[in-house]
């Protein structure tokens, strides 16, 4: 006798399921519950329809009810919403969009229905026109406002992934956007010195981006609304939308007494089951084991969704499969830029109390010599005492994704910075250098486990720039543009032969443009008789946006 499987909500993890399941099994009856219109669309892609970079709306949907059913045999129902859920007998509610209410029985379930825009109760905010990016229906609406309202101002509540990516969009579109962000930094899953980096980028492009200020109420007027932050700041609008960020839609595994982490999402064990053995849970949803930290995390990535639906279909069909944890990697084109990150970052690990370092490296994106290189900044965090590598953030105009993808694939096999000098990969002039970025950051995290070097952090030196003796080692013309204050310039190559004005009593921190001059000059010294030396971190490059932007 066939399985019949039931499957509520029909966009990554459940349509990922569904067709893999049928690979797998050609007699199991599959039915996908939809209580929107569509399934398996392209939400990533949502922000780029609005300036039209994506031009064609049919191509956000990557599957529709109906090819579903003719290859797959899949019974695809969609405006249909599961309601309730009956664990005891295996059968769930469903309501029609016509108020038909039925009932359908299973022998798995697998509980798909992704997270749901947040919609804090500001004061105001059912007042006004406040606008969510969280599926088609939204981005329509977006878009139709845009059409026919011809905002003139926007303002985007939350500088996270789609914050950003709606700005963009909406200042590709002439609309004068500000963003404000309740942080003092945009894009969480990155540290601050590195997002501060986009903070500039941002601010260079014309945008108005608030920091460290959120929004205390919404007040409709004629054409938009006047947004009044807890500063008592005022910002006026005439198109508002809300990227604050998702919460799991648990309301129905809640009802039917599954058990709800900590987090707030659905708990699930290793193959996905949830406290009942005969139901599963996949995607934004769930909370998933952290693959670096071993803690519980929320992290709505759609890569993992569709691995975790493969999974689950696996299991149904009698294959032992299991999941072994996300450890968050992502990536957002900010403007000319892209930041990206994957694994734990600094902020995650000093809150957890584990044991990290972290070095910076600011390679070329490709050789030097051939033209169009551009900077590729490289945060690395490693476990000092055996290199394990924790986690890595990057941002750079060009080769960004490659890199994290490399650090992401030596994280995922717990390699340590030693694999990532080992990595052999592909070089040409035009692509990278002999030392391609990733090479550079395991070495530099070599020297610092080896002692070779002892650097010291943009945050620690921006507090104690009157404590120690500062030296930068940059050329004339570097030194012109912009300088820490108290610093005596002594150019590289001129060290040697200054020894004699440099204190043996005193703190000594070497700073040049990026870190590597630094780490000479560091040697240099460390090798005439000056025992504490160290070198600033990521040079000038990281300090300036981090202390002065």
């Amino acid at each position: 006798m066939s399985k019949k499987v039931l499957i509520v909500g029909g966009v990554a993890g459940g349509a990922s399921a569904a067709a893999r399941l049928r690979r797998l099994d050609e007699e199991v009856e599959i039915i996908i519950f939809e209580r929107g219109e569509h399934i398996s669309y392209a939400n990533c892609g949502l922000p780029y329809y609005i300036s039209g970079v994506i031009d064609d709306r049919e191509a956000l949907l990557v599957s529709k009810p109906e090819a579903m059913r003719n290859r797959f045999l899949i019974d695809v129902r969609i405006y249909s919403e599961v309601t309730r859920i009956f664990p005891e007998e295996k059968v769930v509610e469903i309501q029609e969009r016509n108020g038909k209410v039925y009932r359908e029985s299973y022998d798995q379930l697998i509980l798909a229905p992704g997270a749901a825009a947040l919609r804090p109760p500001i004061p105001g905010i059912d007042d006004i026109e406040a606008l969510v990016v969280r599926n088609v229906v939204d981005i329509d609406q977006i878009k139709r406002f845009i059409d026919e309202q011809q905002p003139q101002t926007a303002a985007v509540i939350g500088g996270g992934f789609i914050g950003l990516e709606m700005a963009e969009n909406l200042h590709a579109r002439g609309v004068d956007t500000t963003i404000i962000e309740m942080s003092n930094q945009v894009m969480a899953p990155l540290d601050y010195e590195m997002a501060a980096i986009l903070h500039e980028h941002i601010f260079n492009k014309g945008l108005n981006l608030i920091l460290e200020d959120g929004v205390k109420s919404f007040a409709k007027k004629e054409k938009g609304a006047l947004i009044t932050l807890q500063s008592g700041g005022e910002v006026q609008a005439d198109l508002i939308i809300l990227a604050i960020g998702v919460k799991p839609e648990i309301k129905l595994a809640k009802e039917a007494g599954l058990t709800i982490g900590d987090l707030g999402g659905i708990k699930v064990n290793e193959r996905l089951q949830t406290s009942d053995p005969n139901i599963y849970a996949v995607g934004d949803v769930i909370e998933v084991k952290h693959l670096v930290t071993g803690q519980a995390a929320l992290l709505p990535l759609a890569g993992p969704a569709n691995k975790q639906g493969r999974i689950v279909a696996d299991i149904i069909a009698g294959r032992d499969s299991q999941y072994k944890g996300t450890q968050g990697t992502g990536i957002a084109k900010v403007f000319d830029l892209v930041a990206a990150s994957t694994g734990a970052n600094e902020k995650m690990l000093k809150k957890l109390g584990i044991p990290h370092e972290v070095s910076f490296t600011h390679s070329n994106s490709h050789a030097s010599y051939y033209p169009g290189a551009t900077r590729l900044s490289i945060k690395l965090i490693f476990d000092p005492s055996d290199g394990r590598v924790l986690g890595a953030q990057a941002v750079g105009a060009q080769g960004v994704d490659k890199r994290i993808d490399d650090i992401a694939g030596v994280i995922r096999n717990q390699g340590t910075v030693y694999d990532l000098q080992e990595l052999e990969l592909a070089y040409a002039p035009p692509f990278s250098s002999a030392k391609d970025p990733v090479n550079m950051a395991g070495y530099v995290a070599e020297n610092i486990i080896n002692g070779d070097v002892r650097m010291i952090q943009w945050q620690e030196l921006s507090k104690r720039t009157k404590d120690v003796f500062i030296i930068d080692v940059r050329d004339e013309e570097e030194r012109r543009a912009k300088f820490i204050p108290g610093s005596l310039h002594i150019p590289i190559d001129t060290l040697r032969s200054r020894l004699s004005e440099l204190p043996h009593d005193k703190e000594i921190v070497v700073y040049c443009e990026i870190g590597l001059r630094g780490y000479i000059a560091y040697r240099i010294l460390t090798q005439h008789g000056f025992t504490n030396v160290r070198n600033l971190a990521g040079g000038w490059v990281t300090y300036y946006p981090a202390v002065f932007g």
